[in-house]
């Protein structure tokens, strides 16, 4: 500890005064920002650490209940018709061991891509076209709200009628529960674009391929991604209640076939497949709108 010498405003004689051991100051960053110390940056992740475990919580509490409710909470006819998680992951472990659950996945997935694609091409550039001319939209919009609200698995006999029980099938139902989501989500996306926007862009001398490239569809991404997150979701559910019908290969056959076989772990670990898939397509799907709409974090970081 050191004393420091200091005088009052008065005149009079200087006082020495203690002073305590200096405190390091953080050092900057290259970029003249303080940079964090090593709490800092633990402190950050224990708070990182937290709110990923709160989100995970619920997951988790499933899973234990899963887990032990057969076994301590149920008969044993429930474990029949209920088996506890390790027995589900156990009858998954053998399907990949067979190779029976690559095979399945991969027919489902093939389907589903298929038919999603399709689906986003199409609605898409009909979307934009509707939404950017006001006669198609008053001629075709009243054959569009009929069909968007007839249920998909409805026609499902009417596609097996027309396009048999073989791929075409599965891939158009596929396609046509798909599209709705995207069309609609298109045309929202394009109406809500800022006018002033688009009056800016003609003034520049834009044509109207570089009008929809540098404004619209810009603009619209957040909207049109929405759709397709909510189609990605019903092409998988509409796929696996087709593959139940008339299908040889595919998690909905292995399902409808584990269950009528009474191989019920077997069943549950094709549903709990079914489920990682929805999820790992969302956040897929989830990273792809996050790129395509940088330009929009750039902008609100910047003002």
């Amino acid at each position: 500890m050191s004393t420091v010498l200091s005088r009052p405003a008065d005149g009079t004689a200087a006082v020495e005064r203690p002073q305590g051991p200096a405190v390091p100051k953080p050092q900057p960053g290259p970029s003249g920002a303080e940079r964090p110390t090593a709490s800092h940056r633990l402190g950050a992740m224990a708070h990182r650490a937290g709110r990923a475990g709160w989100k995970s919580l619920a997951v988790v509490l499933f899973l234990a209940l899963w887990e032990l409710g057969p076994q301590y909470l149920a008969g044993p006819s429930t474990r029949v018709f209920l088996p506890p998680l390790h027995e589900v992951l156990a009858a998954g472990a053998g399907l990949l061991d067979t190779g029976q659950l690559q095979s399945h996945l991969q027919a489902s997935l093939t389907r589903s891509a298929a038919g999603f694609g399709i689906a986003v091409v199409l609605a898409v550039a009909l979307g934009l076209l509707i939404a950017w001319y006001g006669w198609l939209n008053s001629f075709l919009n009243p054959l569009l709200e009929l069909f968007r609200n007839t249920a998909t698995l409805a026609l499902l006999p009417v596609f097996t009628l027309l396009l048999g029980i073989g791929e075409e099938s599965k891939i158009t139902i596929v396609a046509y529960a798909a599209f709705f989501p995207v069309l609609l989500n298109t045309i929202a996306g394009v109406r809500t674009v800022d006018p002033l926007l688009v009056r800016a862009a003609k003034s520049l001398g834009l044509n109207s391929f570089r009008l929809f490239q540098k404004v619209i569809l810009p603009s619209a991404v957040p909207t049109i991604f929405t759709g397709i997150r909510m189609a990605g979701t019903s092409s998988i559910l509409v796929l696996i209640a087709a593959e139940m019908v008339g299908a040889k290969a595919g998690l909905g056959y292995l399902i409808v076939n584990a269950q009528a076989s009474f191989l019920i772990p077997d069943m549950y670990a094709g549903i709990l497949t079914v489920s990682v898939l929805g999820l790992l397509v969302n956040v897929l799907l989830v990273a792809l709108e996050r790129h395509f709409s940088r330009w929009r974090t750039a902008v609100g970081a910047a003002t």
